[in-house]
């Protein structure tokens, strides 16, 4: 890793002292964006250096918000850091229950019932959705947009809390997996619900693409503009919606077939020149994809339990090992890696988060585009602080 971070960095020097050259001193201005109070919420600043309007070099400035999270989960019970999942992602805490549900039940070796398996499908294709289409409200904004993107993606988003919070208890802060399952079953008609929420999203993704796909100014803004290269994506573990917008075939769902993904039908949308356009588009095709897999599981889940009987929740000490669980999240690959040496909270907690991996490449793709294209550069890879800091 930190020879790859090497090459880059000197791949990045090399490309600024190239755009730099024949520039005579004091005619570059070095800028600091974003906010600076710490009490902002999800602060983060770029340092970025210009020649003229356009970006020479571009420094990620981040920590604001670091919260000590894995040596938290290091002095938890294994049980007790699920709910600090929550906050990695406070957009997708499904998916995070999920990611560290399945890291434990490796290195513990427990089984899933059925229903959960299906259970966990159906909430994390549901995050996928609110979180794409809500990357793309704040997405167009960022660029100058009026709020009514931003609305009609938060419009069919309650939609969605709705159900969460019917189902777990919380709109954001879920807390719903458990090793071997899940917390509780669907209540009375939440089924139905759901159902009629995604037959309804198909008619709202036409007319957000219609609204968004026929905007000249939204074009321009977007098509060709911070392309990220497949071998730098690859080099640089990017993973999710931003390496697939750059013609990679690697979604995690297909790759482990973890859960029960491998019983479903449903594509691995790609990119060609890997620009915001692209990351728009790739979100778009995801949400649909996430319609045909929703509308399969909540046709075939089965009746039974939703928790392995085996599985002990006071007194878990899983034998000593180690595991890494990862799994598909909205924004790419989630992964938590484990060290158990016997007794009832983990030796070793770490966490693999995407938002964090997929910004190391922001200065990649802003070196040589304007300072207002930075926003929406940002804003296409989407990033999450609490994943980033942690």
């Amino acid at each position: 890793m930190s020879s790859m971070t090497e090459t880059t960095s000197a791949a990045n020097d090399e490309r600024s002292r190239k755009l730099t050259a024949g520039i005579s001193e004091g005619q570059l201005l070095e800028v600091s964006m974003g906010p600076h109070h710490p009490s902002t919420h999800g602060v983060f600043r770029m340092d970025v250096v210009l020649d003229g309007e356009r970006v020479v070099k571009l420094k990620p400035v981040v920590g604001y918000l670091h919260r000590n999270h894995e040596k938290i989960g290091e002095n938890n019970s294994y049980l007790a850091s699920m709910p600090y999942t929550d906050r990695l992602d406070y957009l997708c805490s499904l998916t995070n229950n999920w990611a560290y549900a399945l890291a434990v039940e490796t290195l513990a070796g427990i089984d899933v019932p059925e229903r959960a398996q299906y259970l966990r499908v159906i909430t994390a294709e549901l995050t996928r959705l609110q979180n794409h289409s809500s990357v793309i409200g704040f997405l167009v904004q960022d660029m100058g947009a009026s709020g009514t993107p931003l609305m009609y993606a938060f419009r069919e988003r309650e939609k969605i809390l709705d159900l969460f919070e019917s189902l777990t208890g919380s709109r954001m802060m879920c807390n719903y997996m458990r090793f071997g399952g899940c917390r509780i079953d669907l209540p009375a008609g939440w089924l139905d619900r759901a159902k009629k929420v995604v037959a309804g999203f198909p008619q709202f993704l036409d007319e957000y693409e219609n609204l968004l796909g026929t905007n000249e100014i939204l074009m321009a803004r977007t098509q060709g503009i911070g392309a990220l290269s497949r071998e730098l994506a690859i080099n640089a573990g990017v993973t999710g919606p931003l390496l697939r917008a750059s013609g990679v075939n690697y979604d995690i769902r297909k790759v482990d077939k973890y859960g029960i993904y491998d019983r479903f039908d449903f594509k691995v949308p790609l990119g060609d020149n890997g620009d915001v356009y692209d990351r728009y588009m790739i979100r778009i095709l995801e949400m649909r994809e996430s319609i045909k897999i929703l509308d399969q599981a909540m046709c075939d889940i089965p009746p039974g339990p939703i928790m392995d009987p085996k599985a002990k929740i006071r007194g878990f000490r899983p034998k000593a090992g180690e595991a890494y669980g990862r799994i598909e999240a909205p924004k790419g690959e989630l992964g938590f890696y484990l060290i158990s040496d016997g007794s009832g909270n983990p030796y070793r907690y770490r966490v693999r988060p995407p938002s964090f991996v997929n910004l190391t490449v922001l200065e990649d793709m802003c070196i040589g585009n304007y300072i207002a294209d930075t926003i929406a550069i940002l804003g296409s890879i989407d990033i999450v602080l609490g994943e980033v800091d942690r």
